[in-house]
C-alpha cells in the first residue's frame, strides 16, 4: 500500500492528539493505512476506562469531602475559642510596653538595641518578610491533580489518541463545573471516570442514564433540591420544583434548542425526575455519595411528555422517559450535527451529518457505529483542515511532540487557566465552545504564542525542531512551514514556530 502522508496527517490531528516523539514512530504508522490506524483504538478492550492508582469512586470521595469539611469547621470553631480566650485574659490588664519616645521598647533600650547592633526603625531599610512555606494541599485539591494526571498521563501516552478524543467530546457534551462547589471539585474526574468513559464507545441511552444519575450532575444542575409539589415532601416543607437539570437534559444533552419540545414539557420531565437525588453526610437515605431514588420526594401521578403519558412507576417512571428521548429523531440530528461538527468543520457537512444521523437511528445511539461511520466517510477524510486545535488539545499535542509523560499536572492546568479552559470548569452547562471564533481570535493566538514560547525557553536547547517537524507532519509539512523553521535565528524561536505552524495548531 502507498504511503499516504496527508492522511497521516489527517489520522493524527483530526481524530487523535497527534505524534508522539521519542521512540514512537506514530506519523510512519499512520502514513502506511490512515484509517486502519485510528481505527485501531476501538477494538482494544475497554479502551476508554481509566483505572489508576489512588483514584477512588464516587461515594468515597463524598465521605473524604464531608470529614474535611468536618474538620475545617472544628479547627474554626477550635481557633474563635482561642482568640476569646485570650482577649479576656488580656482585658483590662496593663500594658507592658512603653511607647514613650525614647523610652524603652519591650525592656530594651536604644543604647542597648545599638550595642547589639540593631538599627532604629526610622534608619533601618524595610527588610522583605520572609515567605511563609506553600500550605499543604488539602484532600480536594490532591484528588483533583490526581484526577487530572491520570487523565493528562493517558492522553500523553495513547497510541492514536482517538479513543481520548471522544472522552473529552463525551465529558464537554455532558459537563458540569468542577468550580460548583467541593463536592463538583472532588467528583469531576470520576464523573467522567464512572458515567462517561465506559459508554463512549457503547450505547448513547445508557451514557444518557449514567450521566443524568451520577450525584455530580445532580448536584452541577440542582435536583438534590426539586421536590414534586404534591408529594410527602413537598407538602410538608413547602418546596417546589427546580428545572435546572430537566431543561439542560432535553436542550444540551438530547433533543437541542429547536428539538421539537415545549416548557410544558420541561415541566413534565422535571416532574417525573422528582426524587432523583444523592445521599448526604447524614447517610439518612444510604452511603454518601451514592444515587438514592427519594419516593417521598417524587411528583406522585402520570405525567405527559412529548405526547406519551408516563404512569407513575417511581424511578421507572424517568429512566423510560430518558430512554425515549435517547431514541428520538430530534436526538440523533443533534448529536449527529454536534459531533461532526467537533471533528470536521464548524458548519458540518450536510450529508455527512446525515450519514451518521441515520446511523445513530438504525442502530439505537450506538456510538461505536456512529464514530466507525465517521472514520469509514470519505468526506472526513478530504475536507480541508481548518478548525484549530482547542487548548486541551494544543498542550496534549505539545507533550506528546516532545515525548515527555507528565509528572506533575499543574504545568497543564495553569496553561489551561491561560487559555480559556480550565479543566472540568466551563462557564456553564453547555460546555466549553467548539469553533473557531472561541479560540482562533487575535487575543487567544497571542496567548498561545506566548504558551510556546515558555515551553520553548525550558526545553529548546535539548532538541532540533527540523526533526521534531518531520515526527508530526513528516512529507505533509509545507515549504512554508520548513523554511521558517530552518530559517529561524534560534533553535528557542524555530521550536516556538513550530508549535504555532498549521501543521500543528489545525486538526
Amino acid at each position: 500500500m502507498a504511503r499516504d502522508p496527508q492522511g497521516a496527517l489527517v489520522a493524527l490531528n483530526r481524530f487523535g492528539f497527534g505524534a508522539r516523539g521519542g521512540a514512537a514512530s506514530d506519523f510512519s504508522s499512520a502514513a502506511s493505512d490512515p484509517r486502519g490506524f485510528v481505527k485501531a483504538e476501538l477494538g482494544r478492550p475497554n479502551a476508554a476506562l481509566l483505572d489508576a492508582p489512588g483514584l477512588q469512586p464516587t461515594p468515597v470521595l463524598a465521605q473524604a469531602v464531608f470529614d474535611y469539611q468536618k474538620d475545617v469547621k472544628q479547627q474554626r470553631e477550635n481557633a474563635a475559642r482561642t482568640a476569646e480566650a485570650m482577649a479576656s485574659s488580656s482585658a483590662g490588664k496593663p500594658s507592658e510596653t512603653k511607647a514613650a519616645a525614647g523610652g524603652e521598647i519591650q525592656g530594651e533600650s536604644r543604647t542597648d538595641m545599638m550595642s547589639n547592633g540593631a538599627v532604629p526603625d526610622a534608619m533601618s531599610p524595610k527588610a522583605a518578610p520572609p515567605k511563609e512555606p506553600p500550605k499543604p494541599l488539602n484532600v480536594i485539591q490532591k484528588t483533583f491533580r490526581a484526577e487530572a494526571l491520570a487523565r493528562l498521563q493517558r492522553a500523553t501516552m495513547a497510541e492514536s489518541g482517538f479513543v481520548e478524543r471522544l472522552v473529552t467530546f463525551w465529558s464537554n457534551h455532558f459537563c458540569i463545573s468542577a468550580n460548583k462547589g467541593e463536592l463538583a471539585r472532588m467528583w469531576s474526574g470520576a464523573f467522567e471516570r464512572e458515567a462517561i468513559r465506559p459508554h463512549v464507545l457503547g450505547n448513547f441511552g445508557e451514557m444518557l442514564r449514567a450521566v443524568e444519575q451520577h450525584p455530580a450532575m445532580i448536584f452541577f444542575l440542582d435536583n438534590q433540591q426539586s421536590i414534586g409539589p404534591d408529594s410527602r415532601a413537598g407538602q410538608n416543607r413547602k418546596k417546589g420544583l427546580n428545572e435546572n437539570l430537566a431543561r439542560e437534559i432535553m436542550e444540551l444533552h438530547t433533543l437541542g434548542v429547536n428539538g421539537g419540545y415545549t416548557q410544558a414539557d420541561v415541566t413534565s420531565l422535571a416532574r417525573i425526575i422528582t426524587g432523583w437525588t444523592f445521599a448526604g453526610r447524614q447517610a439518612k437515605l444510604g452511603p454518601p455519595g451514592t444515587f438514592i431514588f427519594n419516593a417521598n420526594a417524587h411528583e406522585p401521578g402520570p405525567q405527559k411528555l412529548l405526547g406519551k403519558v408516563y404512569e407513575d412507576t417511581g424511578l421507572a417512571q424517568g429512566e423510560a422517559a430518558l430512554a425515549d428521548i435517547a431514541r428520538h429523531p430530534a436526538t440523533a440530528k443533534f448529536i449527529a450535527t454536534k459531533f461532526v461538527r467537533h471533528f470536521i468543520a464548524d458548519d458540518p457537512p450536510a450529508a455527512l451529518v446525515g450519514k451518521l444521523e441515520a446511523t445513530f437511528r438504525k442502530t439505537g445511539g450506538d456510538l461505536r457505529a456512529m464514530t466507525l461511520a465517521l472514520v469509514d466517510a470519505d468526506e472526513a477524510w478530504r475536507a480541508p483542515m481548518t478548525k484549530i486545535r482547542m487548548p486541551y488539545e494544543y498542550l496534549v499535542a505539545s507533550g506528546r511532540m516532545m515525548g515527555r509523560i507528565p509528572e506533575d499536572p499543574q504545568r497543564y492546568l495553569g496553561g489551561l487557566n491561560v487559555l480559556g479552559q480550565p479543566l472540568w470548569t466551563p462557564a456553564g452547562p453547555n460546555g466549553f465552545a467548539d469553533t473557531n471564533a472561541a479560540w482562533a481570535a487575535p487575543e487567544n493566538i497571542k496567548l498561545r504564542l506566548d504558551i510556546a514560547s515558555q515551553i520553548s525557553s525550558r526545553i529548546a536547547d535539548s532538541i532540533d525542531p527540523r526533526a521534531l517537524l518531520d515526527v508530526v507532519a513528516g512529507e505533509a509539512a509545507s515549504t512554508e512551514t520548513r523554511q521558517t523553521i530552518e530559517r529561524a535565528e534560534s533553535k528557542q524561536q524555530a521550536f516556538a514556530l513550530l508549535l504555532m505552524s498549521p501543521e500543528f495548531q489545525r486538526r
